[in-house]
């Protein structure tokens, strides 16, 4: 298992609709998830930032990443909230949400 953290902002204008389409995620969405090996995937909200954590269970991290961007409904979702967010100028090439260096764990 890999842990996975990131941080992204979210337009201030649009925290209370991301919020309210994250209480209630669409069940393809969520299926999706799950089948590419993700788990314990939580998504918090601070002072205008969000902070992705989820628990990646599969052996082949990059394909599961291609299979869940080709699929049309995570497409339509993505569509939805792409707007609504702000991605930081430091992420590296490539990626959405900044990657997070994990510098402690304790289980």
């Amino acid at each position: 298992m890999q842990r996975y953290g990131s941080v992204l902002r979210l337009k201030p204008e649009a925290t209370e609709r991301y919020k309210q389409f994250h209480a209630a995620v669409w069940p393809e969405i969520l299926n999706m998830i799950s089948a590419c090996h993700i788990r314990n995937y939580s998504i918090y909200f601070k002072d205008g930032f969000l902070f992705s954590y989820f628990e990646y269970h599969g052996a082949d991290f990059a394909a599961d990443m291609a299979r869940m961007a080709a699929d049309p409904k995570t497409q339509e979702w993505w569509a939805i909230m792409e707007p609504m967010q702000d991605p930081l100028p430091t992420r590296a090439p490539g990626e959405w949400w900044a990657s997070m260096e994990e510098v402690f764990h304790a289980d």
